[in-house]
């Protein structure tokens, strides 16, 4: 579980969150302890480093060192021998080629190592191709997948490695596209696991300024209000966030979770019901009856 180095105020005690986009299925404990279940979303756990996989390998793009190129010496856990050899063949291929097809090579190894489960790999040859063509869409792509391994890191290392990683490309979208919101809402979120977490508060602010039927935004300011004990604060969020969308399971379900923790448990029992309808998971279903069974 990853801690935040630095607790200010209005988030004091929080976790690192944009593994904030937190699934129900995960959050079947009470909410102050959601951070574990969010370092661990969709497969990710304990031994997993920017990725899906249980150990990293190739190259380590956020680290300060070994961040030269390629190196294919380490197994990728998740990839078949057919995968591995096509891999190892990318990053010769890789190698060798020339300046006018070495972008070519590398969005070819990124959507390779994406399919792995490797995101902090795939951000780096996806930064390599925004290196020689330096446009937004580029520098999105590449800052969305450092994101993903951002959501998967669980070492405070590693978080703070990917995460100023993120920080850094999403910045550089923002240069090119000051408007461009979705980079702003994962800016914001990549500043929670910095030394100024209230500037990420700050760019979530933005956004719903701007906009303020963004369902990522108010998801992820709901989050960031359980997290800091304020149910109040996350109902209304999660509430203007079904609003806006009713088929938002996420929405729906935390919405519940913060009714019943402001004890309003009839509106939490519908906002339950609401997200068990809207889903066929049954790891939800199960979520959704634990809870349920918590208001009686």
């Amino acid at each position: 579980m990853v801690v935040l180095a630095a607790a200010l105020a209005l988030v004091g005690g929080l976790f690192v969150l944009p593994k904030g986009i937190v699934k129900p299925k995960e959050s079947r404990s009470e909410l102050s302890k959601d951070a574990a279940a969010t370092a661990n979303r969709d497969g990710g756990g304990p031994a997993t480093n920017g990725s899906k996989t249980e150990a990293s390998s190739g190259p380590v793009p956020a680290t300060a060192t070994g961040n030269n190129g390629p190196n294919a010496a380490a197994p990728h856990t998740t990839a078949t021998a057919t995968q591995r050899q096509e891999l190892n063949r990318l990053l010769k291929e890789y190698a060798a080629a020339t300046p006018a097809t070495k972008a070519a090579v590398a969005t070819t190894l990124a959507r390779r190592y994406n399919g792995v489960e490797r995101f902090d790999s795939a951000g780096y040859y996806l930064e390599q191709v925004a290196l020689a063509k330096p446009t937004a869409a580029n520098w999105q792509q590449a800052a969305d997948a450092y994101y993903q391994a951002y959501s998967f890191a669980t070492t405070d290392e590693r978080v703070k490695l990917l995460g100023g990683k993120t920080r850094e490309l999403y910045a550089k979208v923002l240069e090119k596209e000051p408007g461009n919101l979705d980079a702003k809402t994962n800016l914001g979120m990549a500043y929670m696991a910095s030394e100024n977490p209230v500037q990420g508060i700050s760019y979530l602010r933005e956004v719903l300024e701007a906009d303020p039927r963004n369902e990522k935004a108010l998801y992820n300011m709901g989050i960031l209000a359980v997290q800091s004990n304020q149910y109040d604060k996350a109902v209304q969020r999660f509430k203007d966030l079904v609003k806006v969308n009713p088929k938002n399971v996420n929405g729906q379900f935390y919405l519940g979770v913060t009714l019943a923790r402001t004890g309003a448990k009839d509106e939490a029992k519908q906002a339950f019901l609401a997200a068990k309808s809207l889903s066929n998971d049954p790891a939800l279903a199960a979520s959704v009856d634990e809870e349920i069974a918590k208001l009686k």
